[in-house]
């Protein structure tokens, strides 16, 4: 067996002493909750996404629901969704009253297929929700005229797609608005939960501030039944020590995919295309037939691989009630994909390791 190669690695690397400045400069001051290092980090990340505001929030989950909850989407309505992705994203429709429709996904990118959302629009749709899945955007182009067409909303899963772009805009800002999270394994990750709505529209960014606090207007007077979904200090000062960094860990994780496409030329796997220059590369995924045996291969050499996602979300237990379509293209991909390791801290050598690897296997009979 190799030297090991983790999945990933979590600890603070060139980014530790900032972010322990950051703890510290926290705990000194005595306020932990939507204080000013919440809004710093709302100001710089808006900036960063190019849009004029940022709303932290408790998760990426959250966001999406709080920003459907902001359009007034809820009870009766319909969200057309890929069915390939974390489930929070149909369980965050489900969280704000409405239900999800699942529109099954392109074959190459993986991404919501703009060629089956029309067919699942009903007089109840009210709103679309791509996921940029793996760090690679959705079809926005396609996706955004439909929108546009039918009047529905637009509201974009950036979660695991800080800075990406979508024909040179910024994803999350296409929409309505976009959803954020800053769970631990994300390119930018707070060492907890954490997410952001980002928008160009002032009163949603406004209400969703409303709304992540109780939906209060000033203490103890609420306005309307908001939620408890607030990013507190201590992730938000972590996520402005590390926010400089995203863009040279952005530009390794890029490296890092460049030489996975090289090192995996001619290996019996199905590498899914860059579809765009602005992909950032969350996951490095690849499909097989054989998933069991490439995987059972790859531990062999020390290399540590995971599924995102094994399951479709229309087949979850959780989603039973909604009678969701079947999707076939889903179904297939899920038996099929397997993510590598990718970080920015993920070594040349072992990226070669890993190609290497990889090039070795056979299925069995082949």
């Amino acid at each position: 067996m190799s030297a090991r190669v983790p999945f990933n690695a979590l600890t603070p690397g060139d980014d530790a002493a900032a972010v322990r400045a950051a703890i510290d400069r926290v705990i000194a001051s005595g306020w932990f909750v939507l204080g000013p290092e919440v809004e710093g980090f709302e100001a710089e990340f808006a900036a960063a996404s190019g849009v004029p505001h940022a709303v932290g929030v408790g998760t990426g989950t959250d966001a999406i629901t709080l920003i459907l909850r902001a359009l007034d989407i809820g009870d009766g309505d319909e969200v057309i969704t890929p069915p390939l992705s974390a489930a929070y994203s149909a369980l965050a429709v489900i969280m704000a009253g409405a239900r999800p429709v699942f529109a099954d996904i392109d074959p190459d990118r993986l991404t919501l297929d703009p060629t089956k959302i029309e067919a699942a629009i009903t007089p109840r749709t009210k709103a679309i929700l791509p996921v940029h899945l793996y760090g690679q955007a959705a079809d926005m182009r396609a996706i955004e005229a439909i929108a546009a067409r039918h009047h529905l909303a637009l509201v974009e899963d950036a979660a695991q797609a800080h800075i990406a772009t979508s024909d040179g805009r910024a994803v999350g800002t296409i929409g309505v608005a976009g959803a954020i999270s800053f769970y631990p394994t994300k390119n930018l990750g707070a060492l907890g939960d954490g997410g952001a709505v980002i928008t160009r529209d002032t009163q949603l960014a406004a209400r969703i501030k409303r709304l992540r606090n109780g939906g209060q207007t000033s203490r103890y007077h609420h306005e309307e039944a908001g939620a408890n979904s607030r990013l507190d200090e201590m992730q938000a000062a972590i996520l402005r020590a590390r926010l400089p960094y995203l863009g040279g860990w952005t530009a390794r994780r890029r490296a890092i995919a460049a030489a996975y496409r090289f090192g995996l030329e001619g290996a019996a796997l199905t590498v899914p295309r860059e579809f765009d220059a602005g992909h950032v590369y969350h996951l490095f995924p690849v499909r097989t037939p054989h998933r069991d045996a490439f995987m059972a291969h790859l531990a062999n050499f020390g290399v540590e691989t995971l599924i995102h996602y094994p399951v479709p979300i229309p087949r979850q237990p959780a989603l039973k009630a909604f009678d969701p379509a079947d999707c076939p293209v889903a179904n297939r991909v899920c038996s099929e994909v397997v993510s590598l390791p990718m970080y920015p801290a993920l070594p040349d050598a072992a990226i070669s390791a890993v190609a290497a690897a990889a090039r070795t296997f056979r299925p069995a009979g082949q």
